[in-house]
């Protein structure tokens, strides 16, 4: 899989999130290592979610792993605190902000 063909994924997997009841403004920087491997970040601002390949300097959070462990956090086959245990997901910043992102995925 490319990155191209993950983001694509990622991006139709978020679309119909609905982040219209969240008031904070949150920026998620994603690095994918492996076969997939690049950058993008999703931010919710003013109501909106927007989910764009770029790295996105003033984040708030930066997770980082596989496009296979991002894919099964996102259907929830993998809790992400047992991600982080087993060494699967690593997850840099503000802590509080990144547990909100469970709050987007059920959203959708």
């Amino acid at each position: 899989m490319t990155f191209q063909e993950m983001f694509a994924q990622v991006q139709a997997h978020l679309a119909g999130a609905d982040v219209s009841n969240i008031q904070d403004h949150l920026a998620y920087q994603f690095h994918i290592i492996g076969d997939a491997e690049g950058v993008f970040y999703a931010e919710v601002k003013d109501g909106q979610l927007r989910v764009e390949p770029y790295s996105y300097d003033d984040r708030d959070v930066e997770f980082t792993c596989t496009a296979d462990t991002l894919f099964k956090l996102a259907a929830r086959k993998l809790d992400p605190l047992l991600a982080v245990t087993l060494g699967k997901l690593k997850v840099e910043g503000d802590v509080p902000k990144a547990l909100k992102l469970r709050e987007i995925l059920a959203s959708r």
